[in-house]
């Protein structure tokens, strides 16, 4: 949990136009969290699971999301802040959550966006049922580019725009062998986009933004320099400034 000179700081140091997505703790996003994790303050009152992981709160996770918008105020009031990036766990699953379990975050944060890793979430007529309890509640879909495969981690190349402000697509890379057996962050997004499939994400970019004010493309293929090789990349097949 970033404290609010940090915020300060970044809002100092970047420059006008400079925008900030925000990632959520941990917890929030329904990873096993262990009490180090929380502020000080929080760890004594927070109950904990048989496998000393804290158990799920709802006013927990309220008071997360509280202390989150609070910290980033600087960023807010510098015209820095965008979306706070909710990137669920894939153990966020249809079969044992419901989409209401997410409702603190949402009341106290906006615009959250959210990524779901669980596909189960997306198909039939479930994805209806997401797409609306998202629109309903002016949180963003993200969408993913990922490996192409039926594996339950990895989501279909759906985009839709649940939010008219923004609209999301996060890009994984296409190494399927290293994002299932991978054991480190660099070994599962190790993958370097070749031109081809950067005009891909391109015109999805160009779809979104012909009905969303903003679109936001984020590069977490992050082994070596592959995500700012690849954002500045993007940008030259948008026909952007790419610095």
């Amino acid at each position: 949990m970033p404290a609010q000179r940090q915020a300060e700081l970044w809002a100092e140091r970047t420059p006008t136009g400079f925008l900030f997505d925000i990632k959520l703790h941990r917890y929030l996003s329904h990873h096993a969290t262990e009490p180090d994790a929380l502020p000080t303050d929080l760890r004594e009152e927070a109950d904990v699971d048989s496998r000393g992981h804290v158990a799920r709160d709802p006013e927990l996770q309220r008071e997360l999301a509280r202390r989150m918008r609070e910290a980033m105020t600087p960023l807010a009031e510098a015209g820095k802040r965008s979306a706070f990036l909710l990137q669920l766990t894939p153990g966020f699953s249809p079969r044992r959550n419901r989409l209401s379990e997410l409702d603190p975050i949402l009341e106290e944060l906006e615009p959250v966006a959210v990524e779901f890793r669980h596909r189960g979430w997306v198909e039939g007529e479930r994805r209806d049922e997401v797409l609306g309890y998202l629109r309903e509640r002016g949180a963003v879909f993200v969408g993913v580019d990922a490996q192409p495969a039926e594996h339950f981690t990895i989501l279909p190349p759906l985009d839709s725009i649940t939010d008219a402000r923004l609209a999301y697509l996060r890009c994984h890379g296409r190494n399927l062998d290293g994002y299932l057996r991978g054991r480190t962050v660099a070994e599962r997004f190790d993958y370097d986009y070749p031109d081809g499939e950067l005009e891909e994400l391109a015109d999805r970019a160009r779809v979104l933004a012909d009905e969303a004010e903003q679109v936001h493309v984020m590069f977490n293929n992050n082994a070596r320099d592959y995500a700012p090789k690849a954002a500045r990349r993007m940008l030259l097949a948008l026909g952007e400034p790419s610095g």
